[in-house]
């Protein structure tokens, strides 16, 4: 039986930089994937997206739910995200599960436009706005193997990092 919750992979991890492979065959693999990573990220309780990167998987598959499962509309499963046009700026707090216990101001675009399929193999277009643009950005973002350290000034990033060796020091990375 395979396992329910999958390991989330943290900072530093190799899977994370990388740049993760298209999807070709949207197959019952792919499906028991999207449900183990749609587990793992309710199970976690404060997650609202989660790509494959993450829990160790090089493809570009991320799930996304803004209402932490209340309402059904809300999940997305992105395969193959591709963001063809964006507008605006604006920067927000934003934390990771590959960065627990920490939250940095990166800057994003306010409106996208973005392609992807959906878990039926159905191209779509759709524009998305405001946080949930953010959090797409964030989440094709683990896809191309980028992590919100690296969207900062290289002093901010020597601070978080040593803000990780502290966290790890005293057991609260694990």
């Amino acid at each position: 039986m395979e396992e329910k919750f999958l390991q989330i992979y943290k900072y530093g991890e190799d899977v994370l930089k990388l740049k993760a492979k298209n999807i070709k065959d949207i197959n019952g693999k792919i499906a028991a994937l999207i449900k183990q990573m749609t587990a793992t990220m309710y199970y976690t309780k404060n997650a609202i997206g989660l790509a494959a990167p993450q829990v160790g998987r090089s493809l570009q598959l991320s799930v996304i739910d803004l209402s932490f499962g209340e309402k059904k509309e809300e999940f997305t499963v992105l395969i193959n995200p591709e963001i063809i046009e964006s507008e605006g700026e604006e920067a927000g707090d934003e934390g990771c599960l590959s960065l627990p216990g920490i939250t940095i101001p990166v800057k994003r675009k306010t409106k996208l436009l973005l392609k992807y399929f959906d878990m039926d193999g159905k191209e779509q277009q759709r524009e998305f706005e405001d946080f949930k643009a953010r959090v797409i950005q964030h989440e094709v973002d683990h896809l191309d193997g980028v992590l919100i350290l690296d969207r900062v000034s290289s002093l901010k990033k020597q601070m978080v990092k040593k803000e990780i060796k502290r966290l790890k020091k005293d057991g609260i990375w694990k």
